[in-house]
């Protein structure tokens, strides 16, 4: 290394012989995927349908928890197919899918069961304590 070094080669010299390997690295690295635009037309017709079914609840006037539970599956699809497709996360690690996926599920599973214990704790006062006044 000191020879490298005092001839003035360093570690440029040291990694001339390996020039033949930057143009593979450069060209793999530049090289990206694109998808059909069919891909792309076939999920917009899907979130224009489901856009529309979204619509047709309030149309046709439902009430409830079927209202909300039809509302929410067609924003879940919704933004299930926009996060796969239009943010490539369909193509992406599966760590990366579940660092962005997991959590928003968990805080839908921990805020289900503050729902459900606040119901239990309100069940349990008016068990106790009777109706009020």
């Amino acid at each position: 290394m000191a020879e490298a070094t005092a001839n003035g080669g360093g570690q440029h010299a040291r990694h001339a012989g390996h020039a033949h390997e930057a143009p593979a690295a450069a060209t793999h690295a530049d090289v990206h995927q694109e998808h059909p635009i069919k891909l792309y037309l076939v999920v917009w017709a899907w979130l224009f349908i489901l856009s529309t079914c979204s619509y047709l609840v309030d149309y046709f006037g439902l009430h409830g928890y079927l209202r909300w539970s039809l509302i929410l599956i067609f924003m879940i699809l919704k933004a299930g197919l926009i996060v796969a497709v239009f943010m490539h996360m369909a193509w992406e690690r599966l760590a990366l899918a579940y660092a962005i996926i997991l959590p928003p599920i968990l805080v839908l599973v921990f805020v289900t069961m503050m729902v459900l214990e606040a119901d239990y704790t309100l069940f349990t006062r008016l068990a106790f304590f009777g109706a009020g006044p």
